[in-house]
């Protein structure tokens, strides 16, 4: 097995997206995997050369959109070059509003047009993984996450 290290950068209002984190964090831990976690705004994309893999996560505001803490770094995002980082997004939404977990898809598609490569689609919770149902889903994301990146680095 290979030793990964692995960031997760995210931003979480009430704590919804903070709690996915932890269980990312934990499952890929139990991998064997070094994880470092960031807020989006103390990350930068020119930083991402020192990992193996890359997680990103965030809620979505209103009808769809980025919350403002991550509009820069998805900017400086979107004007970098990943070459082929293996990465994935993930977030929480309220069902409620039309645009599901927009902030996932804008995520996941600024990583492809950066150049990273998509390992798995992205995870949306709604509200918070307080299910055993949600807890099993953000496992089986991390470890599905986990395989494939490994197999790039292989």
């Amino acid at each position: 097995m290979i030793q990964m290290n692995i960031m997760i950068g995210f931003v979480s209002m009430s704590g919804n997206t903070e709690d996915i984190v932890q269980i990312l964090q934990s499952e890929l831990e139990r991998k064997g995997c070094t994880v470092h976690i960031q807020e989006l705004d103390q990350l930068y994309p020119s930083d991402f050369s020192k990992y193996d893999a890359v997680l990103l996560g965030s809620y979505t505001w209103g009808d769809g959109d980025l919350p403002y803490e991550a509009e820069d770094f998805v900017d400086e995002l979107g004007e970098s070059t990943l070459n082929g980082l293996p990465a994935a997004a993930f977030g929480s939404g309220d069902l409620d509003y039309p645009k599901y977990c927009a902030a996932v898809d804008t995520l996941e598609q600024t990583l492809a047009s950066a150049g990273a490569t998509i390992v798995v689609p992205g995870l949306k919770i709604e509200f918070d993984p307080d299910t055993p149902e949600k807890q099993a889903a953000c496992r089986t994301f991390a470890n599905e996450f986990f395989v494939r990146a490994q197999r790039l680095h292989a």
